[in-house]
């Protein structure tokens, strides 16, 4: 990875990344938006695969945090066993392309010390809990990169914001580039 590339992920984290793999997915100027980290950090799993970097959306998240958006998106998760499904839908194949993306001998080494199970349960974000929203950064960094069920409720709600004259917005200026 070039190193302006990885000045920029610094920059954008406030450190040094730890576990960088790639840029995921990129802004319409080029910026990165999304990285992807390995699954083994420092010799522990890390089942965090993507980290949303981008500071615009970051903010726009944070603010729909505050507001008591994940609160809301619960109440919606718990009374719809469809959009339930989806979840555990989505926590499966978040978990497979997670696999798919560990290097040679990685799950192998794992296994061998007992901690395969840190990463074969754990869905978007690290998540046990297959019914629950912990954090809507992890999902919408997901979603950037593989569709996802939480990260369209989020940009429906932004869009329904957007309607009803609020600022909160979300470009649709996105590149995949992984």
């Amino acid at each position: 990875m070039e190193c302006s590339v990885v000045a920029v992920v610094e920059a954008r984290l406030g450190r040094k990344p730890r576990g960088l793999r790639e840029v995921m997915v990129s802004d319409g100027a080029g910026q990165p938006r999304v990285i992807r980290v390995a699954s083994i950090v420092d010799g522990k799993p890390f089942p965090t695969l993507f980290w949303l970097i981008d500071p615009d959306l970051n903010l726009r998240i944070d603010r729909a945090e505050a507001g008591g958006l994940i609160a809301e998106l619960q109440v919606r998760v718990d009374s719809d066993a469809a959009v339930r499904e989806s979840m555990r839908n989505d926590h499966a194949a978040h978990i497979a392309l997670r696999e798919s993306y560990m290097e040679p001998g990685e799950r192998e080494l794992l296994q061998d010390r007992g901690q395969w199970e840190a990463l074969a349960s754990r869905g978007i974000g690290g998540i046990a809990d297959f019914s629950r929203i912990r954090c809507l950064h992890t999902w919408y960094a997901a979603h950037l990169v593989q569709a996802n069920s939480i990260g369209r409720l989020l940009e429906e709600y932004w869009q329904s914001a957007a309607s009803g004259g609020d600022s909160v917005g979300l470009s649709r200026e996105v590149q995949q580039t992984g």
